[in-house]
């Protein structure tokens, strides 16, 4: 064989063999880690400027927390991926935190140092949905593989635009995300017009699923810093665990998504609908 035909031989050999070890090296690329968690916190208007700051510290707080760097210690790979994200609107979702891991202390402290960094904005409406599927789009550039994927969303109000939002819920669950949720029953902020009184009952059967889902309301902004340590650490130990044992003895039961009092997944769209005597705040 002729040095020109054995060369170009050898270039396409080498061309498959790298096709061929392309999807296996990508595959290896992901970094295993436990849970995969998206952070997705409601900063629509009916949110004031007070509640915001008590949301960053309270997250914050939770990250550096002992029980949930033990919870996390306590994982097969002993390390999560996080990320943080502010959510109003269809359109209006932001990183603020993008997908770091937390192994330790110091891996938490330069989370809190990133969601410290900046303050945090309002913007108008609440889309649940768009919030729910900005978060599921997140796993497919973490470049990480969990074990368990969560989106773990906080709001004081229903979804009041975009797609309904337990049509949304259903579809995320179907890709093997769970969802987690924290309503905030609180009253606060410009308005208390498109608040609903049982706006735990609406996350429980319109928001939160997927297998083990649960969901811990906040009466009282008082509440929030050991609500959301609380959520953390159960969502990293899951419900065989010591830890969720004992977090279930301290405190009062977390609703689970099996629990499904009636609540229509509308009622948001329906009240935005009959705004004509409301503020255009949310």
């Amino acid at each position: 064989m002729s040095a020109f035909p054995y060369a170009r031989h050898l270039i396409s050999g080498c061309a498959a063999l790298a096709l061929m070890l392309w999807p296996a090296r990508g595959s290896r690329a992901d970094e295993p880690v436990d849970v995969e968690l998206v952070l997705a916190v409601d900063v629509s208007l009916s949110m004031s400027a007070d509640e915001l700051e008590i949301q960053r510290h309270g997250y914050a707080a939770a990250l550096t927390h002992d029980n949930v760097l033990q919870a996390i210690a306590d994982g097969a790979y002993g390390k999560i991926a996080v990320t943080y994200v502010e959510w109003a609107g269809t359109t209006w979702q932001r990183v603020i935190v993008p997908w770091t891991v937390i192994a330790n202390r110091a891996d938490a402290e330069r989370v809190v140092a990133q969601l410290s960094a900046q303050p945090p904005n309002s913007a108008r409406r609440t889309s649940i949905s768009g919030a729910l599927e900005f978060g599921s789009d997140l796993f497919a550039e973490s470049g990480y593989q969990g074990t368990k994927r969560v989106i773990d969303i906080s709001g004081d109000g229903p979804n009041n635009q975009g797609a309904p939002v337990n049509l949304t819920r259903d579809g995320v669950v179907r890709q093997g995300i769970v969802i987690n949720g924290l309503p905030l029953m609180t009253r606060g902020g410009f308005s208390g017009a498109y608040d609903v009184s049982d706006l735990d009952r609406y996350y429980s059967d319109c928001v939160i699923g997927g297998p083990g889902a649960f969901m811990i309301p906040v009466n009282d902004w008082t509440q929030f810093p050991e609500a959301i340590r609380r959520k953390l650490v159960l969502e990293l130990a899951g419900p065989a665990s010591p830890q969720w044992a004992a977090e279930e003895a301290d405190h009062p039961p977390v609703v689970l998504a099996q629990d499904k009092p009636a609540a229509d997944c509308q009622i948001g769209e329906k009240m935005w609908r009959n705004r004509s005597w409301m503020l255009d705040s949310r």
